[in-house]
């Protein structure tokens, strides 16, 4: 018996609930426009402007902590303790691991909203991370260089 002569089992009653049917469970596979979206959890932002602009925000602002967690650890001080300071490393890289995903997972709606805020979320954290690692790292050049040698 061949395997393309094989009727195909159908699933177990218990995958889905009463009220969902095969034709609603299609994932979008391709880039659109538009509030009419499914962000992390099932029913959110549910055809709402408000709650659509609100995921928009939090992915734009999980971008943004991704960047500036991974600049955290150059930020840390390096202490005598080496346990310490690569716990401390390992939790901010979970942190940062975990927001990571949750982006991915939201930019697999497909939604081009989403996208782009998620996108311009790393670019500006991206921006910021390199600005206050640029700016501290001048500001103690500045204070090298201003100490007079005694002679």
């Amino acid at each position: 018996m061949n395997h393309g002569d094989m009727p195909m089992p159908s699933p177990p009653d218990s995958m889905y609930n009463n009220s969902t049917k095969m034709s609603e469970m299609v994932m979008q596979m391709s880039f659109f426009w538009g509030k009419n979206v499914v962000v992390l959890f099932k029913g959110w932002p549910d055809h709402s402007l408000g709650m659509y602009i609100l995921a928009l925000i939090l992915v734009f602002f999980l971008g943004f902590g991704v960047e500036v967690l991974s600049a955290t650890p150059s930020m840390l001080k390096r202490g005598t303790n080496p346990v310490a300071s690569s716990l401390s490393h390992a939790g901010i890289y979970a942190i940062r691991m975990a927001l990571v995903y949750l982006i991915m997972l939201s930019v697999m709606s497909f939604n081009l909203g989403i996208f782009i805020v998620a996108v311009a979320g790393h670019a500006v954290g991206y921006f910021v991370a390199n600005f206050l690692k640029l700016a501290n790292t001048t500001r103690i050049d500045e204070t090298t260089s201003n100490s007079d040698p005694k002679v």
